[in-house]
């Protein structure tokens, strides 16, 4: 008897599943509470130089700021020079005094802004640009922020993937929540910006707890015909989140309390936990078998289903652990030594980046396009929500590996196309910005289906702290490549879309999961040869059985 077969008894899908679906739809929706919140939380208002006697209203552009701040090429006044001294200007005596200075008259010497910025606050009352002038020649420091957080969700994602295969999923879903809430905290309560970078970087490696194990938790505890189902529903609640992010940016305009608002919600998170169940499968896989016995009994309760004592006794489920028992210990050296693992691996962090790099790069550029910050992303949000259906009907008819190849190509061109539109075409630019967003979000949506079901239960985890791994670096690089517009303005959108056009050559080197069981142990991968034509990837993946 194999676990799908005691799955099935216990019932693949009913009241169980649905429950632990709403248990885990909090973290789902913490994520792009936080992943995106640099939107907001980094935000760079329109400022000029602090001038002493300046008028009170900022955008009151009168002689006196004339005199004063010099223009860029556009006509708007600079944001980071001054003129060293007072300018002649019609009517005034500043050009007598500037004469009797020797001043010249055709270029007038600038220095940079000595005596700080004054912020239009119009938009934000407060942001981290503000606090701490991360503007100008700081800029840097501002899109480092997210950098920053990001590569602490790269190292969070190894450690939450290794651990929780040796010490399971939900015991590790509570250190998440504790970590993020401590951290969270501390982060709003930061009286520097080293504090500030230092314990958001922190509390990003907590917050990757949540990216690795909400996912296979769920789909451990399913049959193979709900997968998709449930797969895409739980996807949801990120684009709820996303949405949620425009309403509480828009609400909360204090950088402080827009975090503390965020990470409050890990406290009833963590008393949810006492009802969400450890995975059977890594129980089983790990020899507990009296735990997962408890837990089958539990599931087969709820959902209704009588079981027989004799086909779900505690012998019975001891024999099913018997087979799927591994001894040695999880490592990510593991994911490389067999031939079929390493080229699932290899191909899965290609596209892992790809993903990510992508969809950063478009969530958190919300310029541009004609609205302002709170609209865009609500509109970025409701977007998704199409798109998870499209995911949801492609994966079903045309698999997983060209849905993944698909949307990935649609990232790709939504960015090539909108490098050919011209400025002038604002409505026609918002369009295939959208248009990105949404086919970035469908690939996000399929990567995690599709990896989880790549990887064998033993494996699953760390599976997934690999590919999630290299996927923050992705999403760590993000914000760093929308600098090279200083370069060339159309550089990052390039970029951005080369990107994902190789991750969708490389979707289609991966075996097709479509119908196939979850594979349990290594030897369920590798006994299917490397795949030698398109018909064999199409076969289920584990259609032999001992």
């Amino acid at each position: 008897m194999s676990f799908e077969e005691l799955l099935e008894q216990v019932g693949g899908f009913g009241p169980f599943q649905l429950r632990n679906v709403a248990l885990l739809a909090l973290p789902r929706v913490l994520l792009p509470l936080h992943f995106l919140l640099p939107i907001f939380l980094d935000a760079v208002p329109a400022h000029r130089c602090a001038l002493p006697g300046a008028p009170a209203n900022f955008s009151h552009q009168d002689a006196w700021l004339e005199a004063y701040i010099p223009r860029e090429p556009d006509g708007t006044l600079s944001s980071c020079l001054r003129f060293a001294y007072p300018q002649a200007l019609p009517n005034t005596t500043l050009g007598e005094e500037r004469q009797s200075r020797g001043e010249l008259e055709d270029e007038p010497a600038t220095v940079p802004c000595s005596q700080g910025w004054e912020y239009d606050h119009s938009e934000f009352s407060s942001t981290t640009a503000t606090e701490w002038d991360l503007v100008c020649e700081q800029k840097g420091l501002n899109r480092a922020a997210s950098t920053f957080f990001f590569a602490g969700v790269l190292v969070g994602a190894v450690a939450f993937g290794y651990l929780s295969d040796r010490f399971g999923r939900r015991r590790l879903l509570l250190v998440a929540y504790v970590s993020t809430l401590v951290l969270g905290l501390a982060s709003a309560a930061s009286v520097s910006y080293v504090m500030f970078a230092i314990t958001r970087t922190l509390t990003g490696s907590a917050l990757a707890g949540f990216t690795i194990i909400v996912m296979p938790l769920e789909l451990e505890w399913l049959d193979v015909e709900h997968r998709t189902v449930a797969g895409v529903l739980s996807s949801t609640f990120w684009t709820g989140g996303v949405m949620l992010l425009a309403l509480v940016g828009y609400l909360i305009r204090d950088w402080r309390w827009l975090l503390l608002a965020v990470t409050l919600p890990c406290a009833p998170g963590i008393l949810s936990l006492w009802w969400v169940p450890e995975s059977a499968r890594w129980l089983l896989t790990q020899g507990h078998v009296k735990e997962a016995h408890r837990y089958l009994l539990h599931c087969a309760r709820l959902n209704g289903r009588p079981v027989c004592e004799d086909s779900l006794s505690q012998e019975a489920v001891s024999k099913v652990a018997a087979e799927e028992r591994v001894v040695r210990r999880p490592s990510y050296l593991d994911l490389f030594r067999t031939p079929r693992l390493r080229h699932i691996s290899l191909c899965c962090v290609v596209v892992w980046f790809g993903v990510n790099f992508s969809y950063y790069g478009l969530s958190l550029d919300v310029s541009g396009l004609g609205l302002n910050v709170y609209q865009t992303q609500l509109l970025f949000g409701a977007v998704e929500l199409p798109f998870k259906l499209l995911v949801y009907l492609s994966v079903r008819h045309a698999g997983r590996r060209l849905t993944q190849a698909g949307t990935l190509l649609g990232t790709a061109l939504a960015l090539g196309t909108r490098l050919l539109v011209s400025s002038d075409m604002k409505s026609w630019s918002t369009v295939l910005a959208v248009m990105g967003k949404g086919f970035s979000e469908a690939a996000f949506t399929t990567v995690y289906l599709f990896t989880s079901e790549l990887y064998p239960t033993v494996l699953r985890q760390t599976g997934m702290g690999l590919t999630a791994l290299v996927g923050r670096l992705g999403g760590s690089l993000a914000p760093l490549a929308a600098l090279l517009d200083g370069v060339w303005l159309s550089l990052p959108k390039l970029v951005y879309g080369g990107i994902a056009l190789l991750a969708a050559g490389t979707a289609l080197l991966l075996p097709e999961t479509r119908q196939a069981q979850l594979p349990e142990t290594i030897q369920d991968v590798e006994r299917k040869s490397a795949p030698t034509s398109l018909q064999e990837e199409e076969m289920p993946m584990k259609q032999v059985q001992n």
